[in-house]
C-alpha cells in the first residue's frame, strides 16, 4: 500500500524553528518571485541583445574592410590623385525598386528592364572610377562591388532591427534576432569572402557550369549569341550541339536565357532537347561536388532569363533537362574547391550520357553552361 506524506509550506522552503530564521525565509521568497516577475525579462532582453551587439560589430568591420577593399581594387585602374571614396560610399547605397506585381501582366519584361538599367548603371560607374580597366577587369571590378554592397546591406538591416529593439525594449525583436544570427552571418560571410575571391579573379563555385561548356567547346570557333554568350556548333556522339556558356574570362553571367531562345528560333525549333548544367544549392549533410539529375531550367535568375527558356521550349515541345552540381553558397561564391573541379568531369560525362540516351544520331540539342565565368577561359 502506497503512503502519502504531507509536505508543509515549511518544510517545502526549508523554514527554522525560530522567528528570525522565519522571517529571513519569507524575505527570500518575495525577493525572488520579485526578481522573476520583474527582472527576468529584462535579463533575456540583455543576454540577446549582446549577441546581436556582437554580430553588429563583427558586421560593421567586414563592411568597413569590404569597403577598404573595393579601393585596393581600383586604385590601378583609378586616374591619378582621383579622390573615390565619396562616390564608392556613395553607389553602396544603391538600390533597386521592383515592378509592381499587383498586376501580373508582362511583370517579367518591366523587371527585365529594370534590371537592364542596373547593370548599365553598374558599368557606368566601373568605367568612372576605373576608367584605365579593360572589358574584363571592369567585370571582375563590379562583382567586387557587388558583393561589398551586400555585405554593407547586411550590416545595416541588423544595425536597425539592433536599434529598434533597444528603443522599444522587444524581448521578441531580440529573440528573433538571436535564432536568425547564424544563418546571417554565414551569409554575410560568404558575401565578405566572396570578394576577395572577385578581386584575385580567380574561378569561384558557381563557375561550374561555364567549366564543363567549355570542355566541350574546346578547339571550336565561338559565335556571340545574346549579350556576353558565345556558342560553339560541336559534334556530340555524332549528334549537332549548340553549347553556349557566358564570354569570359571576366566575371560575367550574360544573358543564357536570351541566348536559348534566339538559338531555338535560329534553328526553327527544330531542336530535339535543350541540356542546362548550372550550380545548385546543398541542403545541410549533402556532399559539396554531388551530381544530380531532374528536369527544368536550371539557372539562378530573378525571372526573365528562366522564363524565356521556359516559353521557348513550351512553344516548340522541346524537352528541357538539368543537370546540376551541389554545393552551398559559400562554395559558390569563393574559389572553387576541389571537389567541383572534380565533378566537373563527372557533369561532361553525364551529359554525353543524356545526349546518348535521350536523342538519336544526327539530333540537334542545346547545352548551356550557366554560371559565372570568371576566370574560365573560352
Amino acid at each position: 500500500m502506497w503512503c502519502y506524506e504531507v509536505v508543509t509550506i515549511t518544510q517545502l522552503f526549508d523554514l527554522g524553528g525560530d522567528a528570525t530564521s522565519m522571517l529571513f525565509n519569507v524575505i527570500w521568497m518575495v525577493v525572488f518571485f520579485v526578481f522573476i516577475l520583474f527582472f527576468n525579462q529584462r535579463m533575456q532582453i540583455i543576454t540577446y541583445q549582446r549577441n546581436v551587439e556582437k554580430a553588429v560589430d563583427r558586421l560593421q568591420a567586414m563592411s568597413d574592410k569590404s569597403r577598404e577593399d573595393i579601393f585596393k581594387v581600383v586604385k590601378p585602374f583609378n586616374a591619378e590623385n582621383a579622390d573615390i571614396r565619396a562616390s564608392v560610399n556613395n553607389y553602396l547605397e544603391f538600390f533597386t525598386i521592383e515592378p509592381v506585381s499587383l498586376d501580373p501582366f508582362g511583370v517579367l519584361g518591366r523587371l527585365e528592364h529594370i534590371l537592364d538599367v542596373r547593370r548599365e548603371r553598374s558599368m557606368l560607374f566601373v568605367s568612372q572610377v576605373a576608367p584605365k580597366a579593360d572589358k574584363h577587369q571592369k567585370a571582375n571590378i563590379e562583382d567586387v562591388i557587388e558583393a561589398a554592397t551586400a555585405v554593407n546591406y547586411i550590416y545595416k538591416v541588423i544595425r536597425h532591427y539592433l536599434l529598434l529593439g533597444k528603443k522599444t525594449k522587444s524581448l521578441m525583436i531580440f529573440v528573433q534576432l538571436d535564432m536568425q544570427l547564424p544563418m546571417i552571418m554565414k551569409q554575410a560571410e560568404a558575401y565578405y569572402t566572396a570578394q576577395r575571391t572577385f578581386a584575385a579573379a580567380k574561378p569561384i563555385g558557381d563557375g561550374l557550369g561555364p567549366l564543363v561548356a567549355a570542355k566541350f567547346m574546346v578547339g571550336s570557333p565561338k559565335e556571340a549569341i545574346a549579350e556576353e554568350v558565345v556558342y560553339s556548333q560541336v559534334d556530340v556522339l555524332g549528334r549537332k550541339a549548340y553549347v553556349l556558356k557566358a564570354e569570359g574570362p571576366g566575371g560575367v553571367v550574360g544573358k543564357p536565357g536570351e541566348a536559348v531562345k534566339q538559338l531555338i528560333e535560329k534553328l526553327g525549333g527544330k531542336v530535339n532537347r535543350v541540356i542546362m548544367i548550372d550550380a545548385g544549392l546543398k541542403l545541410e549533410g549533402e556532399n559539396t561536388g554531388e551530381v544530380v539529375d531532374g528536369v527544368g531550367a536550371a539557372i539562378g535568375d530573378p525571372g526573365p532569363e528562366k522564363f524565356k527558356i521556359e516559353d521557348a521550349c513550351v512553344k516548340y515541345k522541346i524537352p528541357l533537362d538539368a543537370i546540376i552540381c551541389k554545393m552551398s553558397l559559400e562554395d559558390a561564391l569563393t574559389t572553387m574547391k576541389k571537389e567541383v573541379v572534380e565533378s566537373s568531369e563527372t557533369v561532361y560525362e553525364r551529359v554525353k550520357q543524356a545526349i546518348k540516351e535521350r536523342t538519336k544520331e544526327g539530333d540537334t540539342v542545346i547545352v548551356a553552361g550557366i554560371g559565372n565565368t570568371m576566370a574560365v577561359g573560352q
